[in-house]
């Protein structure tokens, strides 16, 4: 018997809705802060209703830029991101399937040393080998250049991982059936494999493309054009620290389009994720 209590939900709603208040207000004021002109928000005059410079201040963020020590329009910022983002996340699952692939599927030696120097590789963060890693970068002149900001973090060690062990738990019957039908190894991995990864290539997208979007270190530090820098970049550059007054809309504008391309990767791909994380068996 399934007892039917009226109230028995209702705590762990109200908890979930503070819980979305609490994240949601900051994100709310951003957008408020956005719409109104520089002057109300510098004598600290904001109200908590949306003022009327929404198009004016969008518009000078997507198209002119601000007057901090960056001019370039938000609209190059928010490509140059993407491509960034975009390049790491499709270049990891793709690097990181292959080498799960022969890793588990191929027999060669020294294989398994090779799968834990790989793994080890998770205690060598790119702050760690900083150093090198710009050297090299400079030596192969990728300075300010979307190789330059994306090929230097396309490894990853933990997609590796998780995909080995998805394969690890593929049936052997499989691999049989297919070199029953005479497909070779090819044939194999693209007619079997990838169709059964989707779901943790989804989940893994997901969080690859928002942890590139997220990069402040690298870029940084291999990009010296203003054409070239992220939006993460230019949002720092925005924020005047001498005397000349920081253009705070102009600030929370491009914090609130920051925000958008990965809440949208989030919503469009929300299904897949899922099933991406809690999907054992295939």
């Amino acid at each position: 018997m399934v007892e039917h209590r009226k109230f028995g939900n209702l705590l762990p709603h109200l908890i979930l809705w503070v819980g979305v208040a609490i994240v949601a207000f900051p994100v709310y004021l951003a957008f408020v802060a956005s719409t109104q002109d520089n002057a109300t928000i510098a004598n600290g005059q904001m109200s908590l209703l949306p003022g009327g410079h929404f198009l004016e201040n969008y518009y000078k963020t997507i198209f002119v830029g601000s007057s901090g020590t960056t001019r370039e329009p938000v609209a190059s910022m928010l490509f140059n991101s993407f491509v960034m983002a975009m390049s790491i996340a499709l270049g990891k699952i793709a690097i990181s399937i292959i080498s799960a692939y022969a890793i588990v599927y191929f027999r060669f030696p020294f294989r398994m040393t090779i799968f834990w120097i790989i793994f080890i590789t998770l205690m060598l963060p790119v702050e760690v080998r900083i150093y090198p890693t710009y050297k090299i970068a400079a030596d192969l002149n990728l300075l300010d250049s979307y190789a330059g900001l994306a090929l230097p973090l396309i490894a990853s060690a933990t997609a590796t991982l998780l995909f080995r062990q998805f394969f690890m738990t593929v049936p052997d019957e499989l691999l049989e059936a297919s070199r029953i039908d005479g497909a070779g190894p090819l044939r194999f991995f693209w007619d079997t494999l990838l169709p059964l990864s989707r779901t943790n290539m989804a989940a893994l997208f997901v969080i690859l493309f928002i942890l590139g979007w997220n990069q402040y270190l690298w870029p940084l530090l291999i990009t010296t054009r203003d054409d070239m820098q992220t939006i993460q970049i230019g949002i720092r550059k925005m924020i005047v620290t001498s005397d000349a007054l920081t253009e705070w809309p102009i600030v929370m504008a491009t914090a609130v389009l920051a925000m958008l391309p990965p809440v949208a990767v989030v919503v469009l791909m929300q299904k897949l994720f899922v099933r991406g994380l809690v999907e054992t068996e295939k």
